[in-house]
């Protein structure tokens, strides 16, 4: 029964920043496996719809006085949809508080189904997306489960091959969401055009039990969140390869640093592999996270995780890392962007015809204090939350209230983090991202970093349209001046934040927007580049140099091309 106490947890507590998943992974004190816990949050928040529907006309609530809305939901899933039924012994008396109304259940179930005019359960898992999809606004967008081949063990050929052999290829995004009822039909494909070895599948596939997925072949990262280390590592081939060292200064849970080793395992077939990438999360919880999404991704011989360790204490000077000449940030953001993501899922709650709760109350479960052991045993777990900013957060989940001084003091932080980056002595390449939709966040601090002191100092400029790889180049989102309105979905005048960027440096930044064809949530990315001829020239021109060219401007003829 401890798994569905975990879970209440889990949806209930305060988020301490990071994805959902993360959350999960690196929480203290469960009882239940992490993979448990995601599969049956993750599976009842596709059935949710139904499962309240079911519960509420079964009206269990009114009668089993110890099942709060949640913990009817889980367990109520798992009874009639799980295999091995409810994951507790038979004589428990949250069971036997479900199954005793066993009858009326599945009664109540099947009525739902033929009201949807579903002769299967499989169809009915396809009708329920579909009302998923029209109560976020219709069926002209999707959030499809994104998939990254992994080149360290494995390639798309060799995916396309065996892991998705019995998938047929789509041209479009949208043709992943197919307004029939045939589940067949539901096993399609989208290659990505922008993002190398990336493919997008239907919604709700499931590749945690695959093969490919448990050997780490296969690694499961939205699309938005490839950006940064395909930015940064570009399309280089064996020629061109990579050779400086590269940071990934905010990692945990470490998608970011898997894909950079990827880039690098691909662009390096005829190489010997050696570690390259410094990989570090200041939470020592995450970082253990990361350490075991770097093993299994095979990339131990390419990634020196740095447990515990804080990159603004890191020192730019230290011989360790002389020889950094890439830097991948992603630091803690409002997590604005994240909307839509089947990895934060609102559950649609059942209500007990006897009382009608209150808002808050639905979320929340409401623990009797007369149950003895048993009220023991629900109350929840401490947690570690930490309510400050950090720069090891991967996001924090999202709220509707605008906080703008939580944005300023983030910004800040995204500021001082990436001017840190920016004085690594051997640094010529850096890439910023947040999961937020905020300019404040965005490209206000892109315009701050640029007219730095290091920047100008260094000579560090934005990576023009025109130098990034080829399928960014291709990416139409671009950088904006102004907030969009919230409801006309266009830049605002009435913006208090305004861009002091060129058009040249706003079509430097990329974006991606939720609600649209694209499939994404809210993301922001850009590229910095250090200006090698200018900070070359100045590094090796001493007083005397400089005093010398002076009295002999004939004589000068600068660096060539």
């Amino acid at each position: 029964m401890s798994l569905y106490f975990d879970a209440v947890n889990i949806l209930t507590e305060p988020s301490s920043g990071g994805s959902f998943k993360s959350r999960i992974y690196s929480a203290r004190n469960l009882r239940a496996t992490p993979p448990q816990i995601y599969a049956l949050i993750i599976e009842a928040s596709k059935w949710d719809r139904v499962l309240a529907e079911v519960i509420e006309r079964a009206d269990i609530l009114t009668w089993e006085r110890k099942l709060s809305p949640l913990l009817a939901l889980l367990l109520v899933h798992d009874h009639l949809l799980s295999k091995k039924g409810i994951a507790a012994p038979a004589t428990h008396p949250l069971r036997q508080a479900v199954e005793r109304h066993k009858v009326r259940l599945k009664a109540e179930f099947t009525k739902a189904r033929v009201r949807r005019g579903c002769a299967t359960v499989e169809q009915l898992k396809a009708a329920l997306l579909r009302e998923k999809r029209q109560a976020h606004g219709g069926s002209h967008f999707i959030y499809p489960r994104w998939v990254r081949i992994n080149n360290i063990r494995s390639t798309l050929d060799e995916q396309l091959r065996t892991t998705f052999s019995s998938y047929e290829c789509v041209e479009t995004l949208a043709e992943l969401a197919p307004e029939d009822d045939d589940p067949k039909k539901r096993k399609l494909l989208y290659i990505d055009p922008h993002i190398p070895d990336l493919v997008a599948v239907p919604f709700g596939a499931d590749f945690t039990s695959s093969p490919a997925y448990k050997n780490g072949e296969i690694i499961l990262q939205d699309k938005a969140s490839c950006f940064p280390a395909y930015l940064l590592l570009g399309d280089r081939g064996p020629q061109d390869a990579w050779e400086g060292d590269l940071v990934d200064g905010c990692a945990a849970p470490g998608n970011k640093t898997t894909h950079m080793a990827s880039l690098l395992a691909k662009q390096r077939k005829q190489k010997k592999t050696r570690k390259q990438i410094f990989s570090m999360d200041a939470s020592r919880v995450r970082s253990k996270t990361l350490q075991k999404m770097v093993s299994l991704a095979g990339a131990d011989p390419t990634v020196t995780v740095l447990q515990g360790q804080d990159f603004l204490a890191l020192d730019p000077m230290d011989s360790q890392f002389e020889n950094v000449s890439g830097l991948l940030l992603d630091p803690s953001c409002s997590g604005s962007g994240i909307v839509g993501r089947d990895d934060v899922p609102q559950l649609t709650l059942p209500v007990s015809k006897a009382s009608q709760p209150s808002k808050s109350q639905s979320k929340k479960r409401k623990r009797r204090v007369d149950d003895g052991d048993e009220a023991e045993e629900q109350q929840p777990k401490a947690t570690a939350a930490a309510s400050t900013a950090s720069p090891s957060d991967e996001n924090d989940i999202p709220t509707d209230a605008v906080d703008h001084e939580r944005l300023t003091k983030l910004s800040n932080l995204q500021a001082r983090i990436v001017e840190h980056a920016m004085k690594f002595s051997s640094a010529t390449h850096v890439t910023y991202s947040t999961c937020s939709i905020h300019l404040i966040e965005n490209e206000a601090v892109v315009a701050r970093l640029l007219s730095s002191e290091v920047a100008q100092q260094r000579s560090w400029r934005l990576l023009r349209r025109d130098e990034q790889p080829e399928g960014l180049r291709k990416w139409k989102y671009r950088g904006i001046r102004r907030d969009r309105d919230a409801e006309t979905d266009v830049e605002s005048d009435e913006s208090a934040v305004v861009a002091n960027l060129s058009d040249e440096d706003l079509e430097a930044c990329l974006r991606c927007w939720s609600g649209d064809a694209e499939g994404l949530g809210g993301f922001f990315v850009a590229g910095f580049v250090r200006d090698s001829l200018s900070h070359t020239a100045r590094e090796a021109a001493s007083p005397q140099d400089d005093q010398e060219d002076n009295n002999d401007e004939g004589e000068w003829e600068g660096f060539s091309d």
